[in-house]
């Protein structure tokens, strides 16, 4: 079986993929203290033990308002690193799966983007993901970039956990309604990235299947439309709510300043990645309703 091994085991994705990758081959897991993205040494130490025939990068540095003031990290591992390990895929014969994101795009455009559309990162994280991909596509290896948004899931931290959180201690709570995007499932990206490696590495596969493809759940909202989702799937289980949906405003995002820009439209086009691999991607309220109830307390 083949040797698959995934960075960033404790992340929202990393966790995910070691379910959705066992049966593909033997899945090998690091943390960071196994496997450090700021440290070259570190990377092509753990690679030369595993001598892996698949990498699966999740890790990344994705505190986004952190960044702009922690930018030598930031770009260590989120533009470095995966050079590093695409460098020793093309070396090695091995494949690169790497995650990279919507901030890569201004967030002016009307409708979602496409993965042809020029790039303008607004921020150093945004930034530091765009070296990443361009350093991953100039290696030479093998790969498919996975762009994605709004990420979430039952482990880790993240919005969705957020607001239920605080829809349990806040009888008021204000929200940004001017950015949209589609919440998308770690447990989704799991599994769509099980399908993608089937296929890049199945006896059929095209030549032509290495690239950047969008992966988001399908549809968009708000973050207040998400919230508002949250909300009312939690009011619907065995969350005590102080929260309503009535006491839950909209704000815009001058409203609500942050260190580093948002873009203001994150919806991803992924016609792309549905065409070439044949996969039906879900309304984004699916993933978000389904880890609402595995949050949910035990009822009395």
């Amino acid at each position: 079986m083949s040797a698959i091994l995934v960075t960033g085991a404790n992340g929202q994705v990393g966790f995910e993929l070691q379910r959705s990758l066992a049966p593909l081959g033997t899945v090998v897991a690091l943390t960071r203290a196994e496997m450090d993205l700021a440290s070259e040494a570190s990377i092509l130490a753990a690679l030369r033990e595993h001598r892996p025939h698949i990498i699966v990068n999740p890790a990344a540095y994705t505190a986004v308002d952190r960044a702009e003031s922690d930018a030598e990290l930031a770009m260590a591992v989120n533009a470095a690193a995966p050079g590093v390990m695409a460098r020793w895929a093309a070396e090695n014969g091995a494949w690169l799966i790497h995650y990279s994101t919507d901030y890569v795009f201004e967030g002016t455009k009307a409708v979602p983007y496409v993965e042809e559309d020029a790039v303008n990162p607004q921020s150093v994280y945004g930034e530091s993901k765009w070296r990443g991909e361009e350093a991953v596509r100039a290696s030479g290896a093998r790969h498919a970039i996975l762009r994605t948004s709004w990420v979430y899931g039952h482990h880790g931290s993240n919005f969705l956990k957020t607001i239920l959180r605080l829809a349990q201690e806040r009888s008021a709570l204000n929200v940004v309604a001017d950015q949209v995007g589609a919440p998308t499932s770690a447990a989704l990206i799991a599994d769509v990235t099980r399908t993608v490696i089937e296929r890049l590495t199945g006896s059929d596969a095209p030549d032509d299947l290495s690239g950047t493809y969008h992966l988001t759940a399908q549809g968009s909202t708000s973050w207040h439309g998400y919230a508002a989702h949250i909300v009312r799937q939690a009011s619907a289980g065995n969350f005590k709510l102080a929260l309503s949906l009535d006491a839950l405003k909209p704000i815009s995002t001058s409203e609500y300043p942050t260190p580093a820009k948002r873009p203001a439209n994150s919806r991803l086009d992924c016609t792309k990645l549905m065409d070439r691999f044949g996969i039906v991607l879900p309304a984004w309220q699916e993933g978000v309703s389904d880890v609402v109830e595995r949050l949910q307390p035990a009822s009395n």
